[in-house]
């Protein structure tokens, strides 16, 4: 019997339904909640402090992001640097990447790391600073607006 185009549509509808509903999320809110409480706190005052000292922080941290998450998903590999140059920092796509969102994780990782040695990942401290950014840049934007 061979296959309409109908039939392969319906075909793959349901398998998309039998799929989406045996999928588990893994992500979580609060995930630090019990092993680094402060890490979000920490993130936090971190990209504020940057994005007051420059607004070139913004974004240099969302395109940071991007750039980590576009290339084998969002791992930080885009800030590990190596004395060969093929690290993924060293492509040439990523050259171009402004030091100031390197410096905001860098400086955010740091500080978690004073609080919570060893527990929260570079990956998931970019992502907080990419959101934080993004919250930094409507705050400011709506601060003009209605001031």
């Amino acid at each position: 019997m061979a296959d309409t185009p109908q039939r392969t549509i319906i075909y793959w509808l349901f398998m998309v339904a039998v799929l989406t509903g045996t999928a588990h999320s893994q992500l979580t809110e609060n995930f630090y909640a019990s092993t680094c409480p402060m890490v979000e706190a920490i993130v936090k005052q971190t990209v504020n402090t940057k994005v007051s000292q420059t607004f070139t922080t913004i974004p240099a941290t969302l395109r940071l992001f991007f750039h980590d998450c576009f290339v084998e998903g969002c791992d930080a590999s885009v800030i590990i640097a190596s004395p060969n140059g093929d690290a993924e920092k060293d492509a040439s796509d990523n050259l171009s990447l402004a030091g100031d969102g390197f410096d905001t994780v860098i400086k955010a990782k740091q500080a978690v790391e004073a609080v919570c040695p060893g527990v929260v990942s570079c990956a998931d401290v970019l992502a907080i600073a990419a959101r934080d950014v993004v919250v930094a840049m409507y705050n400011d934007f709506f601060t003009h607006i209605f001031t």
